[in-house]
């Protein structure tokens, strides 16, 4: 089997590599920021099927700084914890680009999954392809074999990124950069739903079950219930908050719709359901 170095991956992402560094080189971008931007174009692209980066290097450095701007924009409308205001062709460039209508609003309406498809290409592209290139920015950062200290990261959004200086003849295992979008493996964290109930009003694991089914389908990976508390059954003692974990990052979008909560009803009691996060947790 043939070894895979650096060198080959720079070569396989020659477009990409020349695009980072304009933005950060040329025309003097944040680094954090423009390593998201880049994930950013990388996941329209992995997610619309279609070739984004080989266009923008034909841009003069004016065009490519009003894109990176509109890119700006979507990571606010991603990052974004309240419902923001929206205007359609708000992203003209954009649009053009990818030669179909987008707004910023479809990036607000997935959320999750773009953040989702972010941290994978982060994590296992740009986290290989940029190093030398931030090398020069950050040369007092920089140690082979050892990890850069990245401004702006962890990020709250995006989290952790861990950049190792390589020589160009380090060699890959054969699989990984080059098929990771085969198989993103999504942490099941990012696929957890937390819902909450109503005191009084106790709200079953199977009535759960189907509510998210008859809403989604086949979404239900598991449901975790808040334990009770003693042995009684009396109603003191319902669950009043889960953990509902999906099959894909997807349905998570499709159930809050960009908004940070969404309220259902089964059965005459009311389901409040919200992004899972980690210190929201007490079992």
């Amino acid at each position: 089997m043939a070894k895979i170095t650096l060198d080959d991956i720079h070569l396989f992402y020659s477009t990409d590599r020349e695009i980072f560094s304009r933005l950060v080189i040329n025309l003097i971008r944040n680094p954090s920021q423009s390593l998201l931007v880049m994930a950013l174009w990388m996941s329209l692209e992995h997610r619309n099927s279609t070739y984004i980066v080989k266009e923008l290097i034909k841009l003069s450095n004016v065009t490519l700084n009003g894109l990176a701007e509109e890119a700006v924009s979507c990571l606010m409308c991603l990052e974004s914890k309240t419902p923001l205001e929206f205007r359609d062709a708000d992203i003209p460039l954009t649009a053009i680009i990818m030669g179909k209508k987008i707004c910023s609003i479809t990036f607000y309406e997935n959320k999750f999954s773009f953040i989702c498809c972010m941290k994978a290409f982060l994590n296992n592209v740009c986290s290989y392809i940029f190093t030398d290139i931030l090398a020069r920015i950050y040369p007092f950062c920089t140690f082979m074999n050892h990890p850069m200290i990245i401004p702006g990261f962890p990020h709250p959004t995006y989290g952790s990124i861990t950049i190792i200086p390589r020589t160009l003849d380090y060699v890959f295992p054969s699989e990984g950069i080059w098929g990771w979008a085969l198989n993103i493996e999504v942490p099941e964290n990012d696929r957890t739903i937390f819902l909450t109930f109503s005191r009084g009003y106790p709200v079953t694991e199977v009535e759960v079950r189907e509510l998210f089914t008859s809403h989604y389908g086949d979404c239900v990976e598991d449901i975790q219930m808040e334990p009770s508390t003693s042995s009684s059954s009396s109603s003191s003692d319902q669950s009043l908050y889960a953990r509902l974990v999906v099959r894909d990052i997807e349905t998570i979008d499709r159930v809050l719709r960009g908004g940070p909560i969404a309220k259902f009803k089964i059965n005459g009691k009311h389901v409040w359901a919200r992004k899972f996060e980690r210190r929201e947790s007490t079992f």
